[in-house]
């Protein structure tokens, strides 16, 4: 079904996809993420002695909130900016690490935590194959996993195909033209062969790039101007580099036009494919047995703790919780330059319910024996916010605001 949807170019359907989709989407993966660390946590309580658990939840909770102080660092102006970087690049695989040292420091080790299960070198979890012989199976089982896996593609087409269009969001000024209908045949032939199976993570999807981005110096008025116009997309001349100060020639500055000099924004991004290849590779490489046995070395508290820092940094800075800010924040200390403050109230809460019903309903889904088919409500966001939302009392300058494309014309119309 990859290659079929690769070759007939479904991966157009991508330029329906606003932000209400992804935005819901990711708010309800954020919510699943935080779901499963508690699951992590409480399934040990039936295998295991209540230290081991308690120490678990000890570990667990340090994740977390390691994770977050170094998010707050690299947010900050403390340090050089260099620093900075490195923590916000490298603060998460830093606080695995330090958490599972942890785990064998003092008393801690005593209580024996439980740690990740791991497999032989190079082999399936579950003692099965590699390769599905499916030329061996009866015709009835072929037609009972057809509509499974009719699902499962539409898992795989929403959930990759959409942490990619989140990757090369607006927001990024690429220059480099996409390759939705590559990749996604390229994840049809891995998933065919399972080696290993692969998933877009839609918190970690704009992680990569964001690593990538090439941060400078702007004017405020030049902010404004692509507050209101959009990104330049590459840009550079009206940028200025890390590293750089702009002095005016006249004397008599005002300090309020010299603080406006110091907002950092993207001016260009390292557009390659050597760093998805290497991150790709090092997945093979933790395969091989010595990896393996680090990996049966983390707690899995420091796992849980790992979902619980995803999920909570995700909701952070998710547009579905900046919305439901704004409807509690008191009027009078909202910023002027808020632009939901051009939307009536009225309307941002009509906007936010929708966005709620359908993360409820994917939700609600979730946690039946009908699981797996969440990707379909999923996908029926894409004809909500297309037919029913503009039928809806909001007029397209609300709506323009309220919700907008995922990615620049650049991007999605190629």
């Amino acid at each position: 079904m990859h290659w079929f949807a690769a070759v007939l170019n479904a991966a157009n359907f991508l330029r329906y996809v606003t932000r209400f989709s992804c935005d819901t989407f990711g708010f309800y993966v954020a919510w699943v993420y935080l779901q499963y660390g508690i699951q992590v946590i409480t399934r040990q309580l039936s295998i295991t002695d209540p230290d081991s658990v308690f120490v678990s939840i000890i570990l667990a909770l340090v994740m977390l909130v390691t994770g977050h102080l170094f998010g707050m660092l690299a947010r900050s102006n403390i340090g050089h900016r260099v620093v900075r970087r490195f923590f916000a690049d490298y603060g998460m695989p830093i606080s695995v690490i330090a958490c599972t040292g942890l785990a064998y420091w003092g008393r801690f080790r005593l209580a024996n935590p439980l740690t990740l299960p791991t497999s032989g070198a190079f082999s399936p979890a579950g003692n099965r194959p590699w390769l599905v012989k499916f030329w061996e199976l009866e015709g009835k089982w072929v037609g009972i996993a057809l509509p499974f896996g009719f699902v499962l593609f539409i898992l795989f087409y929403f959930d990759h195909n959409v942490s990619s269009l989140i990757a090369q969001g607006s927001e990024y000024p690429l220059r480099k033209p996409p390759g939705f209908h590559w990749d996604f045949f390229w994840l049809g032939i891995s998933t065919f062969l399972r080696v290993p199976a692969p998933n877009g993570l839609i918190p970690q999807a704009p992680m990569h790039t964001e690593s990538l981005v090439i941060m400078g110096i702007q004017r405020k008025n030049d902010v404004e101007k692509i507050s209101k116009n959009g990104p330049s997309h590459g840009r550079e001349e009206d940028f200025e580099l890390h590293g750089t100060q702009n002095y005016e020639s006249q004397n008599h500055q005002d300090s309020a036009e010299t603080s406006t000099l110091v907002e950092e924004h993207p001016i260009a991004v390292v557009e390659q494919r050597v760093s998805n290849l290497a991150q790709g590779a090092l997945c093979l490489v933790l395969m091989s047995g010595p990896l393996q046995h680090v990996l049966g070395l983390v707690p899995r508290g420091v796992l849980a703790g790992l979902f619980w820092y995803m999920g909570s940094d995700h909701l952070r800075v998710s547009a579905v919780t900046e919305k439901l800010l704004y409807l509690i924040r008191d009027p009078a200390m909202v910023s002027r330059s808020e632009p939901l403050r051009k939307v009536r109230r009225s309307r941002v809460t009509l906007f936010v319910a929708i966005e709620l019903i359908g993360f409820g309903a994917t939700m609600a889904v979730t946690q039946t024996i009908a699981a797996i088919g969440f990707p379909i409500v999923i996908m029926l966001l894409v004809p909500v916010r297309s037919w029913l939302i503009p039928k809806l009392p909001f007029t397209p300058e609300e709506l323009s605001v309220l919700d907008g494309p995922t990615a620049s014309p650049f991007v999605v119309f190629r």
